[in-house]
């Protein structure tokens, strides 16, 4: 993943406490590495705490409650897997609210393991095939999507892994994802900018 590919974007990380500490700290390594700018969103202020292997695992630092902040301050959504943090969040209000915005705003999302959780409480995989840890498929189909057993999943802008051993495959997704809708953007900007501006009324004519 080559440097500045991101070129300064926010990318939120919505976690929690409970949160698996690689599926955090890994894709937040790499959207560090690729120019992007990761920020902790949580219900909670303070520090976090992670699990590693259902052990006790590193703090990290919160940098925004979520509901101080809204899908328009970033570019794309991580949203990490462990059992008790995607667990939390979804019966949170404004977490699940500020993960249906992203998708509304159609900007990339993704989601490994257990975090798929809150793509259902949002009602955000009807019609939409993705991955999860396993045992989540039956939630994933009930809620009309389609789960499917693969490394990782790109569904239009949303990403999806299974577990850790996805992270290499998870992160460079992510990372390309975000890379193609920034350029998504720069083109539609400059499609807009070249149209010429319609011309000007004719003016009156003094007989």
């Amino acid at each position: 993943m080559a440097a500045e590919r991101l070129n300064g974007r926010r990318v939120a990380f919505l976690a929690t406490d409970g949160v698996e500490q690689d599926e955090f700290a890994r894709p937040w390594d790499a959207v560090k590495h690729a120019g992007g700018c990761p920020e902790l969103v949580s219900i909670k202020e303070g520090d976090i705490s992670s699990e590693t292997q259902g052990k006790p695992g590193q703090s990290f630092h919160v940098n925004h409650l979520v509901t101080d902040v809204s899908a328009s301050d970033y570019d794309a959504l991580v949203l990490p897997g462990g059992v008790k943090n995607p667990d939390t969040l979804r019966t949170n209000r404004d977490a699940v609210r500020f993960v249906s915005t992203f998708l509304e705003q159609d900007k990339p999302v993704a989601a490994i393991c257990h975090g798929p959780w809150l793509l259902v409480e949002a009602n955000a995989v009807r019609g939409r095939t993705v991955t999860s840890w396993p045992s989540l498929q039956t939630d994933i189909r009930n809620a009309g999507g389609e789960w499917v057993d693969k490394p990782v999943v790109i569904d239009q802008k949303l990403i999806t892994s299974r577990k850790p051993d996805d992270l290499p495959a998870f992160c460079q997704s992510l990372v390309d994802s975000m890379a193609d809708a920034i350029e998504e953007r720069a083109i539609d900007r400059t499609s807009e900018a070249s149209f010429p501006a319609s011309d000007p009324p004719p003016s009156p004519t003094t007989i």
